[in-house]
């Protein structure tokens, strides 16, 4: 009886570290990961429509209300956003609008007005040759 009790322990241990040596089913099945976005998103047109001396009413219109006032920096205000893919590169945004006299003098950051100036659609002529046998009287 203890033979058959031992070599039952024993190929009971030998079988369960011959399956940890396989792949695990988890290596196969991956969880949904949401993506997580955080702070303000602000773009390129949103940046072109800020002009110097424009009130913090108006840049607050435009850009809504900043992430970030620091009461030691009042004429600085920051707009950051961050978004987290669920598997992927993080990607970070950042803009800082400062102020004098309560009037914007100048957009520092990572995210560039757009110019402004849109190239209008170019117009395409094409020439289609009909052979003579196909033409009809």
């Amino acid at each position: 009886m203890k033979l058959s009790s031992y070599l039952l322990i024993f190929i009971t241990l030998w079988g369960s570290t011959a399956c940890s040596r396989l792949n695990p089913a988890n290596s196969y099945i991956k969880p949904y990961r949401i993506d997580v976005r955080q702070g303000n998103w602000v773009t390129q047109e949103m940046v072109s429509q800020l002009k110097p001396g424009q009130t913090r009413e108006q840049v607050k219109f435009v850009l809504g209300s900043p992430l970030m006032a620091d009461m030691f920096h009042a004429d600085r205000w920051d707009y950051i956003y961050r978004l987290q893919p669920g598997r992927g590169e993080a990607e970070q945004r950042r803009i800082t609008v400062f102020f004098q006299d309560d009037k914007l003098v100048r957009v520092g950051g990572n995210v560039i007005a757009d110019d402004g100036k849109k190239t209008p659609p170019t117009e395409t002529h094409q020439i289609i040759d009909i052979p003579a046998s196909a033409k009809t009287n």
